[in-house]
């Protein structure tokens, strides 16, 4: 080295760039459809018939209410068909009791694919959530339908009511539902409970008789029924003349934001554990 050579200052080691991960652009679209897709499969494709037994037992119930009480009376509480009558009572108390028992499993169905990263808790939840109300959604279409095509009731549809009715229960089915997957993890006897306290559900929910024909103090007892207001605005839609003043479409939206948002933030912080109990 030359004496009036001056050593080059040495520079500091530079750090890596940080890696970004790539996250793919509608990445919670795409794995809800694959989960809706997968759960299309294992759900009505394993059995015999398939969504044709979804369709059959709202079929029989509504069947069956009306012949044992067109033998009891001669004409129904409003109109002049018992099928359309009792499928508009049925209809939303069934579709009710399976979504929200659908999304109450929603995560112990979805347990093995949860592993996977791109694969969230809430993704399972809106999968089945989804595809559940769109198939009652048409199973409604399809027994109402039926029932306009064989029986020719004379009766002037709103669809938007009936419409808006289908939602009240989607929004009220998701917030049962979501409670319950929690609970049902948390306390599996309340799985139990639950399904013991539904059954006098089907007697309190105003599918038999109207809201109006109860006598006080008991029609007050029963405004606090969500399922009441559902199945009101359900036969508003069929009936022209039933005004359903009684139906509080706030109290049902607010009551069921309010468990949906309450069991979301449980399950956020403790899906986990509970699975793997």
């Amino acid at each position: 080295m030359h004496p009036t050579d001056t050593p080059r200052p040495m520079r500091p080691p530079q750090r890596p760039a940080p890696v970004r991960r790539y996250r793919r652009p509608f990445a919670t679209l795409r794995t809800v459809t694959a989960l809706m897709l997968r759960e299309m499969a294992t759900t009505y494709g394993r059995s015999p018939g398939g969504f044709l037994w979804v369709v059959l037992e709202p079929v029989a119930g509504v069947a069956l209410l009306s012949a044992i009480f067109s033998l009891a009376v001669r004409t129904p509480a409003l109109g002049s068909s018992f099928p359309l009558y009792y499928a508009t009572g049925f209809v939303p108390f069934f579709g009710f009791l399976t979504l929200q028992t659908k999304i109450a499993a929603s995560l112990p169905f979805s347990k093995p694919l949860l592993a996977y990263p791109s694969v969230t808790w809430i993704d399972a939840m809106i999968a089945r959530f989804v595809l559940n109300w769109l198939a009652d959604v048409l199973v409604a279409v399809i027994v109402f339908g039926g029932i306009l095509l064989l029986f020719e009731p004379r009766s002037i549809i709103h669809y938007p009511t009936v419409f808006s009715a289908m939602v009240m229960l989607g929004a009220l089915a998701f917030g049962v539902g979501a409670m319950n997957c929690y609970l049902f993890l948390r306390v599996p006897l309340w799985q139990r409970a639950f399904a013991i306290a539904m059954r006098p559900m089907f007697f309190l929910s105003c599918v038999f008789f109207l809201f109006e024909s109860m006598p006080q103090p008991y029609r007050d007892w029963l405004w606090w029924n969500p399922l009441v207001h559902v199945v009101g605005l359900m036969r508003r839609g069929f009936y022209a003349s039933y005004e359903a003043a009684y139906v509080s479409p706030l109290y049902v939206y607010g009551l069921s934001a309010l468990l949906a948002a309450f069991a979301l933030l449980l399950l956020r912080s403790s899906y986990r554990d509970l699975l793997d109990r």
